[in-house]
């Protein structure tokens, strides 16, 4: 489903975010990714999502592989991806149900199903009865199960999270991540960047470990 080989990444001025990385993530499969901060982490995912794109090396998702990808691809590609965010990134003019209706409409979907799809995706965080409410009066608990919502209403094949519970106390953490276990339980291959070592252990799921920029562990 997500396959890096030697995938390396040098920014502007010569910083090597990440250097000669190879892995494979098997559809259906939950992986975390973990390192230190700065360790290269978000820069995986972005290339992933091809919000930045590699330097040297091949990156290929499901069958595809994305150095030929053009900019008229780029959406399309997207729209197999979910992707939950540390700070949510919600929208605080908007409703609950239009946040999570946004990337719908983006992609044209029709509005009657577009509605359903939202109350499903509300209903499986467990958060139907806020839809009309505005996300700036929801715990942080809450609007990061409305990002999480958002994330998959589309039904992605590959959800993505970048420390997705940094914010969160140990209880909101175990919370999100049973979640993530019961998309990954319907075939969601999950990726979560995290550097809480003591929640990835607990989890007991392989674990790719950076370390400037280098994958120096796979367990």
């Amino acid at each position: 489903m997500i396959k890096f080989e030697q995938v390396s990444k040098e920014y502007q001025g010569g910083y090597q975010a990440i250097q000669d990385v190879s892995f494979a993530i098997s559809p259906g499969e939950m992986v975390f990714l973990t390192g230190h901060s700065g360790a290269g982490k978000s820069t995986v995912l972005k290339l992933i999502m091809l919000m930045e794109r590699a330097s040297s090396g091949s990156i290929a998702v499901g069958d595809k592989k994305l150095s030929p990808m053009g900019s008229r691809d780029i959406p399309f590609h997207r729209r197999q991806i979910g992707v939950v965010f540390q700070n949510h990134q919600l929208l605080f003019d908007r409703s609950v149900f239009d946040n999570i209706a946004l990337p719908l409409r983006i992609c044209g979907y029709d509005a009657v199903d577009a509605a359903r799809r939202v109350r499903a995706a509300l209903d499986k965080v467990g958060l139907l009865n806020r839809e009309k409410l505005n996300p700036r009066v929801l715990s942080a608990g809450e609007q990061q199960r409305i990002g999480i919502a958002r994330a998959i209403v589309h039904k992605p094949k590959i959800l993505l999270a970048d420390e997705p519970t940094g914010n969160l106390d140990p209880q909101l953490s175990a919370e999100v991540m049973t979640l993530f276990q019961q998309f990954n339980r319907i075939g969601t291959t999950v990726l979560v960047a995290s550097h809480d070592l003591s929640l990835i252990r607990r989890m007991n799921c392989r674990t790719l470990t950076l370390n400037n920029g280098r994958l120096v562990d796979d367990v």
